[in-house]
């Protein structure tokens, strides 16, 4: 078998040997519990080889235990970001976005199908309870590949081409994933933000499973919780991404210790974790983390009050200046970190829209590239940005290899001449008043829906209110709750929305690019053919747009591919037609996103990518490794 590369890089990097168990140090907050017996020293806690996190090689400083790391949000569903925060995966990403294992102790790749995963000798889930290839049988079998369960079938990213894969459990810690064919999103989805959960606490949750439980036990539990049946009863329980379960037994640095409702959810530190430090520290450095629920409007003013330790969730640029300004009187620091969105402000036409006019007319490209010629980017970003930002279509930034110059100004040239021609050639004949007329009479009053969470949004649709008036185009601005917004574009009666573009602008052609296809109701510009893509065609409805349907075929092909140059092909003609067919219109990226960080907090990068997919925010520079000078 052949090691992958990414797998030796890892290794080279910020792998060193093996602790000796003198060279533990035991975590002061667990000292009590250690010698009351209730659990084993650190060296009996970790893994037989834990993973050693170099720190002076990544250019930052090996830290200190305790403290309560305190974040604000503005929903308990929030609490999902706890799972991007801690970021322990099979494989996940460094911050140079190079795969790497940390929950697996090593893998390897064959033929681009067959994949060996090794666990890690004496690793244990956080209630203690050894962490097996069980745990993945479990998961596969009992989970995943239950028809009550999941009776859409796998996980797509597991699926090539109907195919499910071969899972083997070779022992206690190895197993295999083959496929008859390659599958180059498998790794890229178990480093994701919302991540394939390939292994589950079995020993947990096959008391909530009708194969393993007590029939009558689990009809009374059923019952209790007021539920339907039993699969309703271990969805709950065994919910991973958003960890509302304090019971579910994690292999991430902080677990979840709240039982919602609660206006306060505290992620208590694992004492079983997989990573330390070369001093022999056991990570997290952070007794835990305390996410507060309230106001998203009173963040940034709480940011700047110091009542926060780390926060970029719901931090905007406009608040910069204030919060630069509140440095040297409370004591806090302000980063500035590029973020990774293919637009920091993108318009997102529903291509799924009710009305069938306004249907014909949003899905007719001559009228998405007037809409975006129409837009003065240059004063956007003079006006808002200060002139910091890039100028640019909903693409990747200059950062990723995929990135091209014909990309960025795809339509997205201020040309409203050329506007005024497209919207002529589709007969919008102007009326005396200057705006123009739809083909059944009434006004081309176009209604963009916000999730209203900032100023920010509002200032750009201001901007474009002028612009798009210049060419006989009427804006109104509709605000509403975020999940609202998404329900009402889902039933179509959203015409465009507002929201941020591509997740990932510093993509590379090993990762998974169906962020430009139709594969998610959570893409707002055409949130129907995204159901029908998740549910297989139970739901939904299937692309009907010849430039639609082939970015599906595309994101197939990407998904066969045998060679990097072929993934790479693929990813370059997607990124083409979503360009050029402007299915999002994209205004400025490469934009700066504060990070307010509090004096007494050590290791939190001055420079970074703030990203939902690949960086998953915090997760890629390891939030275990923050740490407080002082308690």
């Amino acid at each position: 078998m052949i090691r992958t590369a990414l797998v030796l890089l890892s290794i080279c990097l910020w792998s060193v040997p093996v602790l000796a168990n003198a060279d533990y140090v035991e975590t002061p907050s667990l000292e009590a519990r250690v010698a009351a017996g209730e659990l084993p020293p650190v060296a009996e806690r970790v893994p037989g080889e834990p993973r050693v996190i170099d720190l002076e090689a990544m250019g930052r400083e090996p830290g200190r235990h305790g403290g309560r790391m305190r974040m604000l949000m503005g929903d308990q569903k929030d609490i999902r970001l706890m799972t991007l925060f801690n970021y322990a995966r099979f494989v996940g990403y460094d911050p140079s976005f190079e795969l790497q294992p940390d929950i697996l102790e090593s893998y390897e790749v064959e033929e681009g199908r067959i994949f060996t995963f090794h666990l890690r000798q004496g690793h244990r889930w956080s209630d203690g309870h050894p962490f097996t290839t069980e745990d993945i049988r479990f998961a596969w079998e009992d989970v995943h590949a239950n028809e009550e369960l999941s009776p859409v079938g796998p996980p797509h990213e597991l699926m090539v081409e109907g195919e499910a894969p071969k899972v083997e459990i070779i022992d206690e810690v190895t197993v295999r994933f083959t496929w008859s064919q390659p599958n180059p999103e498998f790794l890229p989805a178990l480093a994701a933000p919302r991540p394939v959960f390939l292994a589950m606490p079995a020993h947990y949750l096959k008391n909530y499973h009708a194969k393993y439980a007590d029939p009558d036990k689990l009809a009374e539990t059923v019952e209790q919780e007021n539920l339907s049946d039993w699969t309703r009863l271990h969805m709950r329980v065994s919910r991973q991404y958003r960890p509302e379960n304090p019971e579910l037994p994690t292999l991430d640095p902080w677990r979840n210790s709240t039982t919602p409702p609660s206006d306060q959810f505290e992620f208590v530190r694992n004492p079983f974790y997989h990573r330390v430090d070369t001093e022999g520290r056991q990570l997290p450095y952070a007794d835990s983390v305390v996410l507060t629920m309230g106001s998203t409007d009173l963040i940034p003013a709480k940011a700047g009050a110091g009542d926060t330790d780390l926060q970029a969730r719901y931090i905007r640029f406009d608040n910069y200046t204030f919060l630069k300004n509140a440095e040297e009187r409370i004591g806090i620091k302000v980063h500035l970190w590029k973020a990774g969105n293919g637009s920091a402000v993108a318009l997102l036409p529903n291509l799924n829209a009710k009305d069938p006019v306004w249907r014909e007319l949003l899905r007719d490209v001559r009228f998405r590239r007037a809409m975006s010629l129409a837009i003065d980017r240059t004063e956007i970003n003079e006006v808002v940005y200060f002139g910091l930002a890039n100028e640019s279509a909903d693409t990747v930034l200059p950062e990723s290899p995929l990135y091209r110059e014909e990309y960025q100004k795809a339509w997205a040239t201020h040309d409203p001449e050329a506007a005024n021609a497209l919207l002529d050639e589709l007969g919008l004949e102007p009326g005396p008043d200057g705006i123009r007329r739809l083909p059944d009479g009434r006004l081309a009053e176009v209604i963009v829906e916000t999730s209203a969470e900032g100023t920010l949004e509002t200032d750009v649709l201001q901007l474009i209110s002028d612009y798009w008036k210049d060419v006989g185009l009427k804006l109104y601005i509709k605000a509403s709750q975020r999940e609202m917004l998404r329900s009402r574009a889902v039933s179509g009666d959203v015409l465009v929305s507002v929201w941020s573009g591509l997740d990932n602008g510093v993509a590379s052609a090993d990762m998974n690019p169906a962020q430009l296809a139709p594969t998610s109701q959570a893409e707002l510009q055409w949130p129907v053919w995204g159901i029908y893509y998740e549910t297989r065609g139970q739901k939904g409805e299937k692309p009907d747009l010849p430039e639609a349907a082939r970015l599906i075929e595309l994101l197939d092909a990407w998904r066969v591919a045998t060679t990097p140059e072929e993934r790479r092909a693929a990813w370059h003609e997607m990124l083409s037609i979503y360009t050029d067919q402007v299915f999002s219109i994209g205004t400025i990226n490469a934009t700066l996103q504060p990070v307010v960080v509090t004096g007494n907090l050590r290791n939190v990068p001055e420079k970074g990518v703030y990203s939902f997919d690949p960086g998953s925010y915090f997760g890629v520079y390891m939030m275990d490794t923050f740490w407080f000078e002082q308690d």
